[in-house]
């Protein structure tokens, strides 16, 4: 068997223990077990990873494998990775990993929830990992459908109507999926003679379908998958979605879940239908630099914790895709930069408004005063995850939107841009994010942390539990970590990214 499958075979075997798990210890150590289990797996793989480059592997995707399953249409059970899907899985670990703890308490039904959120964390890992275009769909069609259930049921707030609304669009977003993808296997299969599944195999062939063709299927996927990604204008759900969700669902969600959108809009849309990618690559620019400034300036007018990280997420999502088009080297390796840095601060953040709402019930900013003085460890880890997202140099924000930001600005000689100026432009707009940002993140640290305590009842309020402190010095860890030490990542990741860009033909 090989070894990625653990991915998946991992959080099935958790699915079987939290099933005849029979109390709520049981539930808890089948979760710790599973989750350390990935965490551990992770690790190994970005180990393996890093020294099989450094042997002089060279291959585009290391651990490759492939299973027919429905050999009518050449699906397989294909997998592989390079140093982008490494990254992610890594990612997803870690969340998967603290989520378990920032859950510790969830109550009612905690063997249900994590029943759904496994079966969440399974799909997400199964789509990093696989090569076949269909079973990527299928995974990301698992990764999706929890959601509903760990909103409507769990949440807080308006959730029936939040759940309801993040479905639809989502669901939305999967109709123009699957169109795309089927417009892709058989339009290749026409003009090249293979009919294919397999990502890497299409990607070799795929500059045969003809421009207008490409053209014509390329906003289905980039689209599709841009939804889950918060493009500008099918970004509504995810305020909704997020202000509604549990703790750790709303973690993965913008951790993890978010960042399919920007894996498959690179991953598929740009490296299967590369003529399109550049022809088209300006509409969406300017859509996503929307998204990014839209985002910041939408949560300086938000008084709820969650829909301002929401928002927040919003433009630093927006700010993935906004490099990911710009398609220069140093660019895209900004935009899987900053996927892995908002994941890890958006996930603390969302622990952090959890922990926060959990003891105060409420998340209204003008209703919160003086938490540094009642829990200060929940509140100098508030500051910490503030300065990371507005971008303070040290924390994992500066190091990926600083990336970004010179590649997009022409600043990448790789790349023979014949749209400098259009691109510049846009460039000095998202720019102006980095300003908007530290003005919303200020004024809330400086709104709930300091000053007098209102509320004399929250003078009685506690501090972090044990199980609350782990998951937030693992992702404080993490974003430092990332900051101060981003050549081991970076390192992974430029060249998978090279390799793409030169089959698009921008290298």
């Amino acid at each position: 068997m090989n070894i990625l499958s653990l991915f998946v075979l991992i959080p099935a075997l958790m699915l079987l223990g939290l099933w005849i798990a029979r109390n709520l210890n049981q539930v808890r150590g089948v979760m710790v077990a599973g989750s350390s289990c990935l965490l551990a797996l992770s690790i190994w793989l970005t180990v393996y990873f890093i020294q099989q480059r450094s042997g002089g592997n060279t291959d585009a995707m290391l651990l490759v494998a492939s299973t027919p399953w429905f050999k009518p249409l050449n699906i397989a059970y294909a997998v592989g990775v390079d140093g982008i899907s490494v990254v992610m899985l890594l990612l997803s670990s870690i969340i998967v990993f603290t989520g378990t703890f920032a859950s510790w308490q969830l109550k009612p039904m905690t063997k249900e929830y994590f029943l759904w959120f496994t079966l969440l964390s399974t799909g997400v890992f199964g789509f990093f990992i696989c090569t076949d275009m269909f079973t990527m769909f299928m995974f990301y069609e698992v990764a999706l459908i929890p959601m509903y259930l760990l909103i409507g049921v769990w949440g807080s707030g308006n959730r029936e109507y939040a759940a309801m609304k993040l479905t639809l669009m989502l669901m939305g977003g999967s109709a123009l999926l699957i169109l795309g993808i089927l417009g892709i296997y058989y339009f290749n299969g026409e003009y090249s003679g293979v009919y294919t599944m397999n990502v890497n195999e299409i990607a070799a062939t795929s500059h045969k379908i003809p421009i207008d063709i490409q053209c014509a299927f390329f906003p289905f996927i980039f689209i599709g998958f841009g939804v889950l990604g918060a493009l500008f204008p099918f970004h509504t759900w995810s305020p909704d979605g997020h202000a509604s969700a549990p703790t750790a669902v709303s973690m993965l969600h913008a951790g993890v879940l978010m960042k399919l959108g920007g894996y498959g809009c690179f991953r598929v849309a740009m490296f299967l239908l590369p003529e399109a990618a550049q022809n088209l690559s300006w509409i969406f620019l300017i859509l996503t630099t929307i998204s990014v400034v839209y985002g910041a300036f939408s949560a300086c007018v938000q008084t709820d914790l969650k829909y301002i990280n929401a928002y927040s997420s919003v433009s630093h999502c927006g700010l993935v895709l906004f490099a990911l088009l710009m398609m220069s080297q140093t660019a895209v390796t900004g935009a899987i930069l900053q996927m892995l840095s908002h994941g890890l601060m958006t996930a603390l953040f969302f622990a952090l408004i959890g922990m926060i709402y959990g003891r105060t019930h409420t998340r209204d900013i003008r209703e919160l005063a003086g938490l540094m003085k009642i829990m200060p460890f929940l509140a100098v880890g508030y500051v910490i995850a503030g300065l990371a997202n507005l971008g303070l140099p040290g924390f994992s924000g500066f190091i990926a939107e600083m990336t970004i930001f010179v590649g997009a600005f022409g600043a990448d000689p790789l790349v023979g841009d014949p749209n400098t100026s259009f691109r510049m432009v846009a460039t000095i707009i998202a720019c102006t994010s980095i300003v908007v940002t530290a003005v919303y993140i200020l004024r809330v640290v400086g709104k709930i942390l300091y000053g007098e305590v209102e509320n004399k009842h929250f003078l009685e309020l506690t501090d972090a539990t044990w199980d609350e402190r782990v998951a937030v010095i693992c992702l404080i860890f993490c974003v430092a970590g990332l900051g101060c030490a981003p050549f081991f990542f970076s390192d992974m990741i430029s060249p998978s990214a090279g390799s793409i860009l030169q089959s698009i033909g921008v290298m």
